[in-house]
């Protein structure tokens, strides 16, 4: 928090959690908590580690508290809440899959999904544009379900979709290629080829992890990102920078995605 402007909080507080399992690693109930306050709203964000089996239980005994506004998510509990969700966005009923929940009037939970407009935002903001070019996304979870969807709605001739998981993967690419928007297909770790790069697994955050994309085989041209936010900068990015190639973190990526969160619980 800025040391100039004191976190308000008192018992009037309204409260927004962030709940993962791990939640050690989140960098945002800071940045969120700030913007509450900035916004001029005595309202905070507390992280929550909650393990998947205890996931239903956890939301229903909170949702008994009257003070508690909003839900934001991260790993491993993105496609679980859209059960836990009353009502969701198209987006997140698409994809089935929810990263910020608000009350309903009725006190229920309103889901939607952020991850996949905060990458493509942030790309752009780094002079990455989509218009006719061939993507490869790592990973087919929460985020890179998200992201897939974003970038085959925002512009790719081509997305090429990698995952360990491979029926998850193959739903994934048979449901995007239903849209008509572009060429979908299963692609592999390797970037041969293609325009621009992702990483949207957690493969990276400990150390000695492998490469979730192969380094070896990037070019200059290549644009590359990854959605870590702890290390700031992987080893796979730091490779691509080294290269000369433009590149997106995951803060950088969260920076923007944070803001599409914060006006979706205050309301926008």
């Amino acid at each position: 928090m800025n040391p100039t402007q004191p976190l308000h909080l008192d018992g009037a507080s309204r409260i927004h959690f962030i709940v993962g399992d791990p939640i050690a690693q989140v960098k945002s109930p800071s940045g969120v908590s700030q913007a509450f306050q900035d916004a001029g709203l005595n309202a905070v964000c507390i992280p929550a580690h909650v393990a998947p089996a205890d996931l239903a239980r956890w939301t229903a005994g909170v949702s008994l508290s009257k003070n508690v506004d909003g839900i934001i998510v991260t790993v491993p509990h993105k496609f679980a809440y859209f059960d836990l969700c009353a009502t969701t966005s198209d987006r997140g009923a698409f994809l089935k899959s929810i990263n910020t929940l608000r009350r309903n009037p009725d006190g229920s939970w309103h889901g939607d999904m952020f991850d996949g407009l905060g990458y493509v935002k942030a790309l752009a903001l780094k002079g990455c544009s989509l218009q006719g070019q061939k993507a490869l996304l790592v990973g087919a979870g929460g985020a890179g379900s998200a992201i897939a969807y974003s970038l085959v709605t925002g512009g790719v001739r081509e997305l090429a979709i990698h995952d360990e998981d491979t029926a998850r993967r193959d739903a994934l690419v048979q449901r995007l290629a239903a849209l008509g928007q572009c060429t979908v297909v299963a692609g592999s770790s390797d970037p041969t080829g293609f325009d621009i790069a992702i990483n949207a697994t957690p493969i990276g955050m400990k150390a000695g992890d492998p490469h979730p994309i192969e380094s070896a085989k990037f070019t200059p041209a290549m644009f590359v990102g990854c959605v870590i936010t702890a290390p700031a900068v992987t080893p796979m990015v730091a490779a691509a920078q080294a290269l000369g190639c433009g590149t997106l973190t995951g803060t950088e990526m969260f920076a923007q995605v944070k803001d599409l969160m914060v006006d979706f619980l205050l309301g926008a």
